[in-house]
């Protein structure tokens, strides 16, 4: 069964650009298929201090894969670019070559040990609320238009 994943990239260690193009790449490769993008935006360092701004994006992605398979896909892109540490609960976030964050999934709810889905910081942050919001507006207008 098809799935709707939107996943939240940032970048803002080396070509922010460069490695979201690539991370997108791995996506379509190993994830499923990209149905839809934001565009990519600048921003500062959330949650941490930093002289490296971040390059962010959202992607509309339509798998075959559940949740959790969904997260060790991404999860293993991560590592594949040269990412050597996730942050965990109660750590300080650090800079990042690439960060894949899954944020929603067919508009369910997920909470474990490892996923809590919609991603809980949505609102909190505007580099990840304001093109999730675009990114939706451009899946709606592709089922528009499909139908």
């Amino acid at each position: 069964m098809r799935h709707l994943y939107y996943l939240g990239l940032g970048s803002n260690l080396g070509n922010g650009t460069e490695n979201l193009h690539r991370a997108i790449e791995l996506l379509n490769e190993r994830a499923g298929v990209l149905v839809a993008a934001s565009a990519f935006i600048e921003s500062e360092p959330w949650g941490f201090e930093s002289c490296h701004r971040f390059t962010n994006a959202v992607v509309a992605v339509a798998s075959d894969f559940e949740p959790m398979q969904m997260l060790d896909v991404t999860q293993q892109i991560e590592r594949d670019m040269g990412r050597t540490h996730k942050h965990k609960p109660g750590e300080s976030y650090t800079d990042r070559i690439i960060d894949i964050d899954l944020l929603e999934y067919d508009g369910e709810s997920i909470d474990n040990e490892r996923l809590t889905l919609p991603h809980p910081l949505i609102e909190e942050r505007d580099f990840v609320r304001l093109p999730l919001a675009e990114c939706k507006r451009e899946v709606q207008n592709i089922n528009n238009t499909n139908k």
